[in-house]
C-alpha cells in the first residue's frame, strides 16, 4: 500500500482520503458478512483479506500524515484485548459469559472516563452510524443494564400487540408520520424480543431475507413472471418450504 500511494505508484489509490475511503469499508464488511452466511469458507478468506485492506489503506493514509501507524492500531487492540479480559491475563474472575460481559462494559466505562470521554448520556455511546435494528438492539440493551427493562419476555410480548393495535388504529385515522412512528415502534419492539430471547434481530432478519431469495427464486424458475396468478405462485412458494427444508 506504501508502494501504491507513492510517487509513481497508482494515481487511484493516491488521490484517496479517509472520507473517500469509508465507503469501501462498509461494502467489504457486508460481503463478509454475506460470506460467513453462505458459509462459503473460500470466499471469505478472501473477502477476510479485502477488509483486512481497508484497516491498512485507512493506517497507511494515517502514517503519511504522522498521526499513526499500522502497528500502533494493532498494538491497542493487544493492549485492549488484555485489559478486557483480567479473567484470562490477570486476577480476575469470570465464570459465565454475562460475568465477562458485565466486566467489560464496566472496563469500557473506566476507559471513557479514563480518557476524559465520559458523558452523563448513556447512550451517547452507541454509534448513530449503525444499522437501525443493531442500533435498537444496542440501545435497548445499554437501558436494561441500569434496570430500564421489561421483567420478561411474557411482557415484551404484551407490548407487542399493544403496539401493533396501536399502528392498526393509526393506519386507519393517523397521517402518514403517525403511521411510521407508530411501525417503528413496533419494530423496536421486535428488537427488543429479540434480545429477550437472546437473538440477534439485524441477523434474524438476514437469514430471514436470505430464505425470502431463495423461495422466490424456486417460484420464478417455475413460472413465467409476471403473468401468472397469484394462486400459482402461492402454490410453488409452499412448494418451496419443502425444498427449503
Amino acid at each position: 500500500m506504501a508502494r501504491l500511494r507513492a510517487p509513481g505508484g497508482c494515481p487511484w489509490d493516491r488521490e484517496q482520503t479517509f472520507d473517500t475511503i469509508k465507503p469501501y469499508l462498509l461494502e467489504e464488511t457486508y460481503e463478509v458478512m454475506d460470506a460467513i452466511d453462505r458459509r462459503d469458507w473460500s470466499d471469505l478468506a478472501e473477502e477476510l483479506g479485502d477488509l483486512l485492506l481497508q484497516a491498512v489503506f485507512f493506517s497507511q493514509m494515517a502514517a503519511e500524515e504522522k498521526k499513526f501507524e499500522i502497528d500502533d492500531a494493532i498494538e491497542a487492540i493487544t493492549a485492549k484485548l488484555i485489559r478486557r479480559h483480567p479473567h484470562v491475563f490477570g486476577t480476575g474472575v469470570a465464570d459465565t459469559p454475562e460475568d465477562v460481559k458485565r466486566r467489560w462494559d464496566e472496563i469500557k466505562d473506566e476507559e471513557r472516563k479514563e480518557k476524559g470521554k465520559d458523558s452523563a448520556r448513556r447512550l451517547d455511546s452507541v454509534p448513530r452510524i449503525l444499522p437501525a435494528l443493531m442500533e435498537a438492539q444496542q440501545l435497548s440493551s445499554k437501558a436494561a443494564s441500569v434496570g430500564f427493562d421489561w421483567d420478561g419476555p411474557e411482557q415484551v410480548i404484551d407490548k407487542l400487540h399493544e403496539e401493533l393495535r396501536e399502528l392498526n388504529e393509526s393506519r386507519v385515522s393517523g397521517s402518514k408520520r403517525d403511521v411510521e412512528g407508530e411501525l417503528g415502534d413496533l419494530l423496536f419492539v421486535i428488537v427488543n424480543l429479540a434480545r429477550f430471547l437472546g437473538l440477534d434481530a439485524e441477523q434474524a432478519l438476514r437469514a430471514t431475507n436470505a430464505k425470502f431469495r431463495r423461495r422466490f427464486a424456486y417460484v420464478e424458475q417455475r413460472v413465467s413472471l409476471p403473468g401468472a396468478s397469484i394462486l400459482q405462485m402461492e402454490a410453488l412458494w409452499q412448494e418451496s418450504k419443502t425444498a427449503d427444508d
